[in-house]
């Protein structure tokens, strides 16, 4: 992903929130060659959570860190991926529409305040049950815990260990990971407050969210 340097994420706990508060991914990987032709790239939606296994501060680049997913096994981009296999994970955060309505300049050009986080990775496939079973188990606690109302599993572990077969349990090793977190930074800091506060007055909770980002810029500071 290219980020310009304005763009990049202040500090890495910025990419790490990404990652936690926006758990649903999309995986994509290569596709599998027919002869002479490449084959067409694949790429799933999937929940995916850190390793809470592994727990402390995590790296610059994030390097070294794992996260678990699932998906179903029926679906072929299973079939196509090996352990050993470079994925990249696609995290999206808080996004929203900038128009030049709010910018109070002239001439001005519409653009799009996003944040996106990148994480290259090496699959690594789980085939035990016992290890699939975790990982489901893993998730349910990871999103139960910051986004439900503490449901108990408890009751259901068996119902789990039916579905287990047709889930494909994972694990990446990621390589690298890149932020990209563009606020309009490149703005004036007049014009950076107007932007700002028309998202924070709008009742949708992107825009809410986009804002409360802005807001904790160190350019928005100074």
């Amino acid at each position: 992903m290219f980020v310009p340097r304005q763009y990049r994420e202040p500090h890495r706990s910025w990419m790490t929130d990404v990652i936690r508060n926006n758990p649903m991914a999309l995986m994509t990987s290569n596709g599998v060659a027919d002869g002479d032709s490449p084959g067409a790239p694949f790429a799933t939606h999937l929940p995916v959570i850190p390793n809470p296994e592994t727990g402390g501060e995590w790296p610059e680049d994030l390097s070294g860190t794992t996260l678990l997913g699932h998906m179903n096994r029926a679906n072929p981009h299973w079939a196509a991926l090996g352990t050993g296999s470079p994925v990249l994970l696609v995290f999206t955060g808080p996004h929203a529409y900038v128009s030049p309505t709010v910018y109070g300049t002239t001439p001005a050009a519409p653009t799009w305040n996003f944040t996106s986080v990148h994480v290259h990775g090496v699959m690594e496939k789980l085939e035990s049950r016992e290890e699939t079973l975790e990982v489901v188990q893993s998730t349910v606690r990871a999103f139960e815990g910051d986004f439900g109302n503490g449901w108990d599993m408890s009751e259901s572990i068996g119902y789990f260990h039916k579905l287990a077969p047709a889930v494909g349990a994972f694990r990446v090793r990621v390589v690298r990971a890149d932020g990209m977190f563009k606020l309009s930074q490149e703005q004036a800091g007049e014009v950076r407050e107007r932007v700002q506060r028309s998202f924070a007055e709008r009742e949708c909770g992107r825009h809410q969210a986009t804002a409360k980002l802005m807001s904790e810029l160190p350019c928005a500071r100074t």
